[in-house]
């Protein structure tokens, strides 16, 4: 019996999964079997790490805001104590806003901690008033010391 070659639409099957794998090394890249059996496992651990990159980010987010809070002794407040003042005074920020504040304006993130702790709201208003005051000026601030041209 004479030998058949297949057609072109076999060959652009794999050349489509070869262009997958492209930096994997040895056999990994080559052959058209362990090509589909390292293109399926990237493609579930991609699926795992999407999750995997939340859960981390948010760990790191309350590991900033948890530092920032217990660097000062003043408040003497834990991570989930201010966590659950700031629900009970209905200040809906999210971890990854706060955690940008507290590194970024560790003023204004020491005036949300003020504000969980006394339940004053007039206070808390003026208090993100001047806030954006300052985030204003600072912009800039930071506008004007950048070269012409830029």
């Amino acid at each position: 019996m004479t030998r058949v070659t297949r057609g072109y639409i076999a060959r652009r099957r794999r050349r489509k999964n070869r262009s997958s794998v492209l930096g994997f090394r040895g056999a990994h890249s080559r052959h058209t079997r362990t090509i589909n059996q390292q293109k399926m496992r990237a493609l579930v651990s991609s699926h795992q790490d999407r999750g995997r990159k939340k859960r981390d980010f948010r760990r790191l987010w309350i590991t900033r805001i948890n530092a920032v809070i217990r660097e000062k002794f003043i408040y003497n407040m834990s991570y989930s104590q201010f966590i659950n003042k700031l629900y009970k005074n209905r200040i809906l920020l999210n971890r990854k806003i706060l955690s940008k504040i507290a590194i970024s304006n560790r003023i204004s993130f020491y005036n949300i901690i003020f504000r969980v702790i006394s339940n004053n709201i007039r206070k808390f208003r003026l208090i993100l008033l001047i806030i954006n005051i300052i985030n204003k000026l600072i912009e800039c601030a930071n506008n004007s010391t950048k070269l012409p041209g830029n």
